[in-house]
């Protein structure tokens, strides 16, 4: 297994042998609820601590890790493999503690402005490798305790399904983190999303919209030509009606491509009939796309227009853009460096 955390009681029953069921019940709860490592667990005899470390190993080794906002954001990247790495971040906020998660090394969906998708995609993550993750956020941010997952890190969740949706019930049932603070994003995978709907988990879905013109959609997400305006708004439309949940869109401000007059307008129509949330989020920079993100100014004219037109919206705080930490700016650290293919 990749992880610890891809041990499941029953992998952990066949591991410990012939010792007693509740060992079993220990490890799995001192992992999940206590956030322990093996050696931690001081309610088991050392020699069993001694075998769980070898035969449990961390899948996640840090090779760096960034704070910035007054010590309230961080970011880790942590290497997997020799071929593959992660970022993840944690976000301390007055009354609430999220960690945004990665569901894959790098991401195949290429959205233009993103960095993750301009370094391309390596692998899925397993399903320990998606837990490990909160494990140590959720470690670095006590005594606080993290109460929002977003799974908006590097790559696609929806394009690593099963994998995400072990993960979430892991973090669900095993952990105990409400399904009303976790939050699947998506470029717009309407199989995904139908999917999604019919889980019992009463989850958010967060859509990465960033047009509502298909032309423009097309350049800026090229996953719109598989999957179009009008096919993702009956998706949407399903998983409104079918959850009673709120949607979210989310719209990166790009100076001059998706922050017109003509923008407003056609957001506004397309959300409406979803009764969706919209987060506006000004673009951050990143290497590989040298478009400069809309202005305060009009952010604000643009909000404004919004709210006026009855679509609830609100402008997201931008955080961790100096440690490359914000939204779109996630990628393979300079530190860490690939062998060649």
């Amino acid at each position: 297994m990749a992880s610890r955390y891809d041990a499941e009681i029953d992998d952990l029953s066949g591991l410990l042998g012939d010792l007693p069921a509740y060992r079993s019940r220990q490890v799995f709860e001192g992992l999940h609820k206590n956030l322990a490592s093996p050696q931690e667990m001081t309610n088991l005899p050392q020699d069993l601590r001694d075998l769980l470390e070898t035969a449990l190993p961390s899948a996640l080794r840090e090779v760096e890790k960034t704070v910035t906002d007054d010590g309230e954001t961080t970011k880790w990247a942590f290497a997997l493999d020799e071929k593959s790495a992660i970022e993840t971040v944690l976000m301390n906020y007055r009354q609430r503690v999220t960690v945004c998660v990665s569901t894959q090394a790098g991401c195949a969906m290429g959205c233009t402005f993103c960095a993750t998708g301009q370094g391309g995609f390596f692998r899925h993550l397993t399903v320990g490798e998606i837990v490990e993750q909160y494990i140590v956020a959720a470690r670095e941010a006590q005594p606080r305790r993290v109460t929002n997952i977003v799974f908006m890190g590097m790559g696609e969740p929806m394009a690593n399904y099963d994998n995400m949706m072990a993960a979430v019930n892991r973090l669900h049932h095993a952990i105990g983190i409400s399904a009303r603070k976790i939050t699947i994003s998506t470029v717009g995978i309407v199989p995904g999303i139908r999917r999604l709907t019919q889980e019992p988990l009463q989850l958010n879905l967060a859509v990465s919209l960033h047009s509502a013109n298909d032309v423009r959609r097309n350049e800026l997400v090229p996953m719109n030509k598989r999957y179009p305006l009008s096919a993702l708004g009956d998706a949407c439309m399903e998983y409104v009606e079918t959850t009673n949940r709120r949607l979210s869109f989310e719209w990166a401000l790009i100076d001059g491509v998706n922050d017109t007059d003509r923008d407003i307008k056609e957001l506004v129509a397309y959300a409406r009939p979803l009764k969706a949330h919209v987060n506006l989020i000004p673009l951050n920079p990143t290497p590989g796309y040298l478009v400069r993100g809309t202005s305060k100014e009009r952010v604000q004219e643009f909000f404004s227009a919004l709210n006026e037109q009855g679509i609830m919206t609100t402008v997201r705080n931008t955080r961790g853009s100096e440690i490359a930490a914000a939204c779109g700016q996630l990628a393979v650290p300079v530190s860490f460096s690939r062998p060649p293919v």
